[in-house]
Formats: C-alpha cells, sequence, structure tokens
C-alpha cells in the first residue's frame, strides 16, 4: 500500500511539473503546430529591416521582419511563416549572419495558422490575414489562375499578371520579392513571385510584365516551382479593363 501511495505521489507531481512546464501555454500549438515562441534579447533597426537576437528554449539565433519599431527588448514574440538563410550579408550593419530567419511578422501574442484562420471564409483568397478583393481583369494579361493552370505552356516567356499586392520584401539577394494574387487559382494555387526592382506597397493594385521561370532555385531556403523574373511595373494608361 506504502508503493502505492508513493506511485500516485510521483504521478501527481509529474502532472503538477508538466502543467507549470507551460503544458497549458503550448495550447496554441493545437491552432498552430508551426508558431515558434521566442524571447528578444536585442533589436537591431535598419532602413528595411528590424534585426532580432532570439532566444527559443535553449537555442538562440538571429531573425529579421521588415522594420518594426514596436519590439521590444525582453518581451515574447510569436511567428511561423519564415525563410532560413545561411551566410547572409547586411550591407547596412556592415556584418554577415551565419544563419538567420527571415519573418512574414512577428506578433506579441499566439495566432492561428492562416489555414485555421481563414477555413470559415468562402469565395476569398487569402494570405495571412489579408482577403483579395475580386480584380478586374485587363487586356493581354494572363490570370494567376490560368498561369498555374499550364504553368509548361508558358516557361521563357513574357507575361503581364495583374493583381493585388499581399506582401512585399525589399532588398534581398538584390532583388524586392513580391507576393500578388487576383482573385483566380488552379489546384489551390492562388498566390505567385514575383522578383522585381520596383518598390510597391501591400494592398497596392498593380500589373507586371516579366519573364516566367520554372523550378528556381537560389539556394538560402528560396526555391520556386514557378516565378516572374526581373518583372517592371506596366503603366496604368497601358492596362485597360476588358
Amino acid at each position: 500500500m506504502k508503493n502505492v501511495i508513493i506511485f500516485l505521489g510521483l504521478v501527481f507531481m509529474a502532472t503538477l511539473f508538466s502543467c507549470e512546464s507551460g503544458g497549458e501555454s503550448k495550447s496554441y500549438k493545437l491552432d498552430n503546430p508551426n508558431l515558434r515562441e521566442v524571447v528578444v534579447k536585442e533589436v537591431i533597426h535598419t532602413s528595411s529591416y528590424t534585426y532580432l537576437k532570439m532566444k527559443e528554449e535553449g537555442d538562440v539565433y538571429w531573425g529579421a521582419v521588415p522594420r518594426n519599431d514596436n519590439i521590444v527588448e525582453g518581451n515574447t514574440y510569436y511567428f511561423d511563416n519564415y525563410m532560413e538563410m545561411e551566410n547572409f550579408p547586411s550591407k547596412e550593419l556592415d556584418r554577415t549572419f551565419d544563419h538567420i530567419y527571415f519573418m512574414q511578422s512577428i506578433s506579441d501574442k499566439p495566432f492561428p495558422s492562416a489555414k485555421n484562420m481563414n477555413a470559415d471564409k468562402k469565395g476569398s483568397t487569402e494570405v495571412g490575414n489579408m482577403e483579395i478583393r475580386n480584380i478586374e481583369r485587363i487586356k493581354g494579361a494572363v490570370t494567376i489562375g490560368e498561369l498555374f493552370e499550364n504553368k509548361s505552356g508558358y516557361e521563357g516567356e513574357t507575361i503581364k499578371i495583374h493583381g493585388q499586392i499581399v506582401k512585399f520584401t525589399p532588398a534581398v539577394m538584390s532583388k524586392n520579392w513580391v507576393h500578388i494574387q487576383g482573385g483566380t487559382q488552379s489546384n489551390g494555387n492562388f498566390d505567385l513571385t514575383v522578383t522585381t526592382n520596383n518598390v510597391v506597397n501591400k494592398g497596392d493594385i498593380v500589373t507586371f510584365e516579366g519573364i516566367v521561370v520554372l523550378n528556381k532555385d537560389f539556394g538560402y531556403g528560396y526555391a520556386y516551382d514557378i516565378l516572374i523574373e526581373d518583372a517592371i511595373l506596366v503603366v496604368e494608361e497601358d492596362s485597360l479593363p476588358m
């Protein structure tokens, strides 16, 4: 009987320790298993990015987000959408990061995955929290749905793409990186990546003209089944509705 009491006591202590070690605080993993929790140890701002030295459990590493003046050193933050890069040189900081995460965004509170956030929304195309409104088709442009439907047929061609900017990341590998959507899709593919020297803003509705490239791998974790490269903005007067 004494052994049974000791055993039950050990089980109780193990359960209590598990709860106190963050069992409840990690419940957000049910909504977003990819979410990572970090404590910011150092903050460095540049003109385009905010660099963060972060601690995740026993690991310490660097990350970067589009410039955010609201991040506070010592606070806990969460992120889930990122790209890993090695030997990344920052010209403004005059240093090379052996390993760094480029994050789409960072939050001071846990949040569900984009898939779960969008599960109850009908008839809209989204990335993250952004909902794409209907985009009017223009003359001479290929829709994103058409491009994904017949990507091999467009390989190497110069085409026009019209849509709304859902993400803009400047000055990575000497390129600006754009995600654009137009309200069309093929087999669940609705978001197109474009590289350009032009500067745009999230929410802008634009027309790009560029070259269709398939199976492009830049290294550093930048690999794409389909990409529009060296795109330029088309003057609005040339983008007349059909």
